[in-house]
């Protein structure tokens, strides 16, 4: 069977690279000269005009800077390298990309860390083993309750959870965790289900990773692999894709090419730009048009002194009142790309990247984004007392499609198959688990799932 796919992100990527290893002929089609999607890598080979580019192609601006954009971008960058925004891998070495890679035979270098907070003190780790010890009977009465499976859980809110079970440090816990799993501030929206599928991941001795060499380092594995096996990796946009009949049949890209099964891992809400509405069942076209995604403001700071006690580790924080959805803001500030490891940093550097929780239309209005930069200011300064006077440079890059489609209980993500036949969908706009890169890589997984029926 010949099947193309649309995109070359970690969605696109880690589908072809499964199919392929199945003995299927892959096409992957990329319209970007680099792979990877929004898991880019950006160093200073990359102009101010085509950074300014590929913000708006993935839906993202730069409020602020220090000094300004383009003066960083015309040679401050230096050997410092940042992702296109904030992004951390859950789970470590259970993560979603990095078993598909290991199962390929890859072996993905991560910099793991547990999980610290910034609150009246600065406590790391978070979660000691005792605190653990503590909750846990707790965390399996969550788990387990309501028919006794996590299902049951999907529609309940994280909010009447906290209500039922919330006291003391299993209280913060539960504000915290479920905002960071699902990008979404407002609990009343976050499905409790979801966030226990997720938090098992995150109960491991590296809650959180980075991968050495950059983000993109794992997009430039898969493609070497696909490669090396037999798929091939066209530079070229797509146009349209060739639906008769309620069935998936090729694409237009300069011209008609024929294929078994089409895969598109664009946003779903982006279907519609590549394939003809008229299609599609109207309710599952209007769904998909309307589905939400996630936003953040985020933050690179360039520094040129560093505590060598926070290299490597991640610290989380809640802002109370914060006059976003949901009232209290959660983000975080994590100094992984500090570390030698990353490769991010160059020597006697340090990069160190920090994200703030909003949703797309918060994202878009400069008021809410310039109290958002202050509130990751002020938290960056309380780990790291006077940063500003150690600093090369900063950026605040800020995104409202930061996941496809934000995981909430109102929102639902959609099925990896769709009304049409052989036109599926991958990417962290369907209903795999986690949120942004493991996400996009378990909707491969459960893309196979289809293939095997």
């Amino acid at each position: 069977m010949k099947v193309c796919v649309i995109g070359a992100g970690v969605a696109g990527l880690a589908s072809a690279a499964l199919l392929t290893k199945e003995g299927y002929e892959v096409d992957i089609y990329e319209k970007e000269g680099m792979l990877g999607g929004r898991a880019l890598t950006i160093d200073n080979r990359i102009s101010y005009e085509e950074y300014t580019r590929l913000l708006k192609r993935f839906d993202m601006y730069v409020p602020f800077a220090e000094p300004s954009l383009k003066e960083i971008f015309d040679g401050l960058i230096g050997d410092y390298k940042i992702d296109l925004g904030f992004h951390l891998i859950g789970g470590g070495e259970n993560a979603s990309p990095l078993r598909i890679l290991s199962s390929l035979g890859i072996k993905q270098d991560i910099v793991g860390s547990r999980i610290g907070f910034i609150g009246e003190k600065i406590d790391y780790p978070y979660l000691s083993a005792g605190d653990k010890l503590k909750m846990l009977p707790r965390i399996l009465q969550l788990l387990f309750s309501r028919k006794e499976t996590i299902k049951a859980l999907e529609s309940v809110s994280m909010e009447e959870t906290i209500k039922k079970y919330g006291k003391g440090k299993m209280k913060l816990t539960l504000e915290l965790f479920p905002r960071l799993i699902t990008t979404v501030n407002d609990l009343s929206r976050i499905s409790t289900g979801e966030t226990f599928w997720a938090q098992r991941e995150l109960m491991g001795s590296h809650p959180v990773s980075y991968p050495a060499g950059g983000l993109n380092s794992i997009a430039k594995n898969f493609a070497s692999w696909i490669e090396n096996n037999g798929g091939k990796i066209i530079h070229q946009k797509v146009d349209k894709v060739i639906i008769e009949n309620g069935k998936a049949s090729g694409i237009s890209a300069g011209h008609e090419k024929y294929y078994d099964v089409i895969i598109s891992s664009l946003p779903v809400q982006d279907t519609f730009s590549i394939a003809d509405e008229r299609e599609f069942p109207r309710e599952w076209a209007e769904k998909v048009k309307n589905l939400e995604g996630s936003g953040s403001v985020c933050a690179y700071y360039a520094l040129n002194e560093l505590n060598e006690n926070l290299i490597g580790k991640a610290f989380v924080f809640i802002e109370r009142n914060a006059d976003v959805e949901g009232n209290d803001a959660v983000g975080m500030v994590d100094f992984k790309m500090a570390s030698p490891e990353s490769g991010m940093s160059p020597p006697g550097k340090y990069m160190v990247q920090a994200y703030v929780i909003c949703t797309p239309d918060e994202a878009k209005n400069m008021k809410k984004v310039g109290m958002l930069r202050t509130i990751l200011d002020k938290y960056m300064e309380k780990l790291v007392p006077r940063y500003e006077k150690k600093m090369d440079w900063c950026i605040y890059p800020v995104i409202w499609h930061l996941d496809g489609v934000a995981k909430t209980i109102d929102n639902e993500k959609p099925a990896v198959s769709t009304p049409v036949k052989n036109f599926f969908i991958v990417g962290d706009s369907t209903n795999a688990k986690g949120v942004g890169i493991n996400c996009a890589a378990d909707s491969a997984n459960l893309l196979m799932k289809e293939f095997r029926k």
